[in-house]
């Protein structure tokens, strides 16, 4: 019976033995269930987290989706408004450039005007001028060939009056005694 109880001693030991390792593997066992769960509920907790914070993203995507239509037309709005403001201030800058290049387009012609009639006046005054120097050179002229014709009537006629001397100097010459020359010598 020895080796029966030792046989059963040691089934014993061994049963033991078995109990101590089933019992260790399921407190590794229950560890590790224990961690498996803490890391889930971790997983979860952290996937609850992203997932939430995915929600609140898309709920904030949403409502900006939403609102997009209504800050898109209201951007076009005042930019509409920009535009129109700023046409209007072009058709005013037009207007005045459009009346400031009137009046210079007025005063140019005033001023063309201007010059022609004083040119024209001008013209008017040089040709009553030269009418009047031609006038003045015609009377110079006239007044020369007057005073050359009474020159030459003056000297025509003491060239007249000359031969009439020498004619009649001539005359007494001829007239005179011989005698008288005859005894000059």
């Amino acid at each position: 019976m020895d080796t029966d109880s030792e046989t059963a001693d040691a089934g014993l030991a061994q049963v033991r033995e078995l109990k101590k390792t089933a019992f260790a593997l399921r407190e590794q066992l229950e560890r590790a269930r224990g961690d498996t769960e803490d890391a889930v509920r971790q997983a979860m907790s952290g996937a609850n987290a992203e997932l939430a914070q995915l929600k609140a993203t898309v709920v904030a995507l949403r409502d900006e989706l939403q609102e997009w239509p209504l800050r898109r037309d209201e951007a076009a709005r005042l930019a509409q408004a920009a535009n129109l403001e700023e046409i209007k201030q072009l058709r005013v800058n037009v207007a005045a450039l459009r009346d400031t290049l009137e009046a210079a387009r007025l005063a140019q012609e005033a001023a063309v005007r201007q010059a022609i009639i004083a040119a024209q006046d001008e013209i008017a005054q040089l040709r009553a001028t030269a009418a009047a120097l031609r006038d003045a050179l015609e009377q110079a002229g006239f007044a020369k060939q007057a005073e050359i014709a009474a020159a030459r009537a003056q000297d025509h006629a003491e060239l007249l009056q000359l031969q009439a001397t020498v004619r009649a100097l001539r005359e007494q010459l001829q007239a005179a005694p011989l005698g008288k020359k005859q005894r000059e010598p």
